[in-house]
C-alpha cells in the first residue's frame, strides 16, 4: 500500500469515527431510554408491591445510581477493566502500547479497551461487536474517538454509572441490578468483596465455566485485598452455587394478580403507582393465608379479598389468591373469577321489595314449606339448616338469611325485575332473570367478587352506583354516581344487616360478624358449599371476601361464620383500629316508630319505614294476607310481541291475567295510565316498550311486568277492558 493510499484509508476511518461520535447520546438520554425487563408496581405511597417480568429476551433490573452500588464492586470493576480510569481521557495509551507490543511478540495480553470505550460500544449500535471475532478496524477507531468525546461531554461518575447499568454479565443478564438480584439475591449496594470479584470476572468471561470464573475472581480478590489470602477453594464452591441460580421469578411480591393485570394494560413502564395500601395488602394476604391454614382438613385451599374506598371506589387491597403455598391454582384471580354468590344477593332483593312498598322491614313473611310452580315444574326452596321458623319479620328473615322468605319475596318482585335491579347495582348476570327463575333469590347466577363488593358499596353510598377503580390513581375527581337503589330502602337494608339481634337466630349473639363499631355485613354460601362469601361495609370502606376452591370442588362443613367471615372481621378491625365508623344518617322520607307483633312472634321494637307505609302492629293474619298478595300471572316479564300487519288489529289483543282473592278491586295501569280493572284485561298493543302494573284502589303497586311490542303501529284506543 502506498503512502497516499494509507493516508486516504486513515482519512476514511477518521470520517467514519467522526460520524459515529456525532450520534452519541447524552447521559440523560441513555438513562431515559433504559428500560428494565420488569415493571415495579408500587402502592399509593411508593412502596414496592410487586415486580412483573415484561421482556422475556433479557434480564435487566432497575437503573442503579452509582451511589447505590457497593464500593467493593466499583473497586473490583476498575481493577479488572480499567485501572487508570480516572487518569485517562477515554483511551489508555499505556494499555494500547502494551497490547501492541504483546500482539507483536504473540504473547497474551488483556485488551486495551477502557471502560469508556466499552460504554461507547454499548450505547452506539454502529460500534457494537458484531461477532466473536471482535470489532472491525473502523469500529475500533470509532470506539476510541467516541470514548474521547464521551469523556469531554460526560463526567467520570456518569460514565461508570452508565457502564455498570448496561454491561452484559452472563447469558441474558444485563446490568448490575439484574446480576446482583439473580446470582446473589440482594441489591447492588450490598455486594461484598467476594461477590464483587465474581461479578467483575464475569465481564471478562460472561460464558466461562464456574471454575474459570472463580479462578479469575480469586486473582482479582488478591488485588483487592493484598494483605489477606483469599480461600480460592471456598470461592470456587461459592461461584458454582451462585452461577447455578438462574431462576428469577416472572413475578414476585404481594399483589401479583392486580400487578400483572395493570402491567398488561400499560406495557413497557419501568414502574407504576397504584391505589393500594401496602400495609393493608400485606395484612389481607396474611389474614387469608392464616385462616385457610386453620381450615385445613375441610377441603378448602383458595380465597380472595378486595377492599374498596366507599367515597371514590379506589381499590385499597386486591388479593386474588391464597398463594402458591396453599393453592394449586394460584394463577386464577379470585377477585375477577365468577362464582355463585349464594345469599349475598338477598339485600338487593329486599331493598327492591321495600322500595316498591310490597312490604316493610316489620312485615311478616311465612317461613314454611313452599311449593312454587314454575314452567319447568315445582320449585321447593329449603333453608340452610333445613328448619322453618314460621312467621318472621322481614328484618329477621334478611338478617338471619332465611331462604324461603327470600324466594317468596322474589315471587312478588319477579325474576326479570330483580335481574334489572342487580344490573343497575353493577352486577351483570350471564343470562336473563327468567333463565334463573326463583332460584335467583338464593344466588344461582355467577358474579365476581369485585362486582359484588362494588354493589355493596352502592348500598353504602345510599343507593348511588359508580364503577370501582381499576387500581390506578384517577386523574380526575370521581363521578357522583347514578341512582340505582331507593336511598330509603338502602338505609333500611343497611340497618338490618347491622342488627346483631336480628341476626342471632342463625348466627348467635357472639357472632364473628359483630364488630365494636358500625358495620353492615352479609354472608353467603353457594350450592354444595362450593363458595363462601362475606361482604359488608363500614362508613368508609367496603370489604369483600371469598373462600372456596378454584377448581369448583365443594368444601366440607364450611359455613358463613367459619369460612370468609373471620377474614372479613379481621380486615374491618385492621381498617378501623385508629378510625371510627359511625352509623349513617337516615335520608329524607323515613319514619322511625315503635311496632309490636301479635302472638308474641317478636319483641316490640323501634322500626324504620318509608313514609306512608308505617304500621304500629303486625299479626299473623296480616302476614297471611301479605303472602297472598295479588300478582300478574300472564304475560311473563320481558315478553316480546311482534305485530303481524296481515292480521286484523282486533285479533292481536294481548290478555293480562292476575291471581288474587280480591280480584275485582284490582286496577291495571299501563305506562302510568289506568287501563282497566279486575283479574283480566284485554289490551290492543302498540309498538314500543311498556310497563304494566297491577295496583290496588289506593294506587299501591302490587306487581308489574315489562314487555316490548314490535311491528307497525295500528290506530286504536289505548286500552280496552273486556
Amino acid at each position: 500500500m502506498s503512502g497516499r493510499q494509507a493516508s486516504t484509508l486513515i482519512a476514511l476511518l477518521l470520517l467514519a469515527g467522526t460520524q459515529a461520535v456525532a450520534a452519541l447520546p447524552s447521559f440523560q438520554q441513555v438513562r431515559q431510554e433504559f428500560h428494565p425487563s420488569d415493571t415495579r408496581v408500587l402502592d399509593r405511597n411508593g412502596e414496592l408491591l410487586q415486580r412483573v417480568r415484561q421482556d422475556a429476551s433479557v434480564r435487566r433490573g432497575q437503573w442503579t445510581p452509582l451511589s447505590d452500588i457497593s464500593p467493593a464492586l466499583r473497586q473490583a470493576m476498575l481493577l479488572s477493566e480499567d485501572k487508570r480510569f480516572y487518569e485517562h481521557s477515554g483511551v489508555d495509551w499505556q494499555a494500547v502500547s502494551a497490547a501492541a507490543w504483546g500482539n507483536l511478540w504473540a504473547t497474551r495480553t488483556r485488551g486495551a479497551s477502557t471502560i469508556t470505550m466499552q460504554l461507547a460500544g454499548l450505547i452506539d449500535d454502529d460500534l457494537a461487536r458484531r461477532s466473536s471475532d471482535g470489532r472491525s478496524i473502523t469500529q475500533k477507531l470509532g470506539q476510541a474517538l467516541a470514548a474521547r468525546e464521551l469523556e469531554a461531554r460526560w463526567r467520570k461518575d456518569q460514565i461508570l454509572e452508565a457502564y455498570l447499568n448496561t454491561v452484559p454479565f452472563r447469558g441474558e443478564i444485563v446490568g448490575i441490578d439484574a446480576l446482583s438480584r439473580t446470582l446473589f439475591g440482594k441489591a447492588a449496594h450490598g455486594l461484598d468483596a467476594r461477590e464483587a470479584a465474581l461479578a467483575a470476572a464475569l465481564v471478562r468471561a460472561p460464558n466461562a465455566k464456574p471454575a474459570l470464573v472463580a479462578q479469575r475472581g480469586c486473582e482479582l480478590l488478591r488485588s483487592m485485598q493484598p494483605d489477606s489470602r483469599p480461600d480460592c477453594a471456598a470461592l470456587d464452591a461459592f461461584a458454582g452455587a451462585a452461577l447455578a441460580r438462574r431462576d428469577w421469578p416472572a413475578s414476585e411480591g404481594i399483589a401479583p394478580h392486580l400487578a400483572q393485570r395493570l402491567a398488561r394494560q400499560q406495557p413497557g413502564q419501568a414502574s407504576m403507582r397504584t391505589t393500594l395500601r401496602a400495609p393493608l395488602q400485606r395484612f389481607a394476604l396474611a389474614s387469608l393465608q392464616r385462616h385457610l391454614r386453620e381450615l385445613r382438613g375441610r377441603n378448602v385451599e383458595d380465597g380472595a379479598v378486595v377492599v374498596l374506598d366507599n367515597a371514590n371506589g379506589e381499590v385499597l387491597a386486591w388479593v386474588g389468591s391464597s398463594g402458591d403455598s396453599l393453592s394449586r391454582a394460584s394463577e386464577v384471580d379470585g377477585v375477577l373469577a365468577r362464582r355463585q354468590p349464594g345469599s349475598t344477593l338477598k339485600p338487593f332483593l329486599y331493598a327492591q321489595a321495600i322500595a316498591q312498598r310490597r312490604f316493610t322491614a316489620a312485615s311478616l313473611l311465612d317461613d314454611s314449606s313452599a311449593q312454587i310452580g314454575t314452567a319447568s315444574g315445582l320449585y321447593i326452596p329449603q333453608n340452610y339448616d333445613r328448619h322453618f321458623k314460621g312467621q318472621v319479620s322481614v328484618r329477621r328473615a334478611l338478617a338471619s338469611s332465611l331462604n324461603v322468605p327470600a324466594v317468596r319475596t322474589l315471587v312478588m318482585v319477579g325474576p326479570e325485575a330483580f335481574a334489572r335491579q342487580l344490573q343497575a347495582s353493577g352486577i351483570a348476570l350471564g343470562e336473563s332473570g327468567d333463565y334463573y327463575g326463583y332460584s335467583l333469590a338464593l344466588g344461582s347466577s355467577e358474579v365476581s367478587l369485585l362486582q359484588l363488593a362494588n354493589a355493596y358499596r352502592t348500598l353504602a353510598n345510599g343507593g348511588r352506583y359508580a364503577p370501582p377503580g381499576d387500581g390506578l390513581p384517577q386523574s380526575a375527581a370521581p363521578a357522583a354516581g347514578r341512582p340505582a337503589i331507593d336511598p330509603r330502602a338502602s338505609f333500611i337494608v343497611g340497618d338490618i344487616l347491622h342488627d346483631a339481634n336480628a341476626r342471632a337466630p342463625t348466627f348467635g349473639l357472639d357472632s364473628v360478624l359483630a364488630t365494636r363499631f358500625w358495620t353492615a355485613v352479609k354472608t353467603g354460601t353457594s350450592k354444595d358449599m362450593r363458595d363462601n362469601w362475606a361482604v359488608g361495609w363500614s362508613s368508609r370502606y367496603t370489604v369483600g371476601v371469598w373462600v372456596g376452591n378454584a377448581s369448583g370442588a365443594p368444601m366440607w362443613d364450611v359455613s358463613g361464620s367459619s369460612g370468609a367471615a373471620p377474614v372479613w372481621a379481621e380486615l374491618m378491625g385492621f381498617l378501623h383500629r385508629h378510625e371510627a365508623s359511625r352509623a349513617p344518617a337516615p335520608p329524607p322520607g323515613l319514619v322511625h316508630t315503635r311496632v309490636s307483633f301479635g302472638d308474641g312472634l317478636e319483641a316490640a321494637r323501634e322500626e324504620w319505614f318509608i313514609a306512608g307505609t308505617e304500621q304500629a302492629r303486625f299479626a299473623p293474619d296480616s302476614a297471611a294476607a301479605a303472602q297472598q298478595a295479588p300478582r300478574i300471572t300472564e304475560p311473563a316479564d320481558g315478553t316480546i310481541l311482534a305485530l303481524d300487519p296481515d292480521i286484523p288489529p282486533a285479533r292481536q289483543r294481548l290478555v293480562f291475567q292476575a291471581e288474587a282473592a280480591a280480584a275485582p278491586a284490582l286496577q291495571w295501569r299501563i305506562d302510568g295510565r289506568i287501563a282497566g280493572q279486575g283479574p283480566r284485561l284485554s289490551w290492543l298493543p302498540w309498538p314500543g316498550r311498556h310497563v304494566v302494573q297491577l295496583v290496588d284502589p289506593r294506587g299501591k303497586v302490587l306487581d308489574e311486568r315489562r314487555l316490548e311490542v314490535r311491528g307497525a303501529g295500528v290506530a286504536h284506543s289505548r286500552a280496552v277492558a273486556d
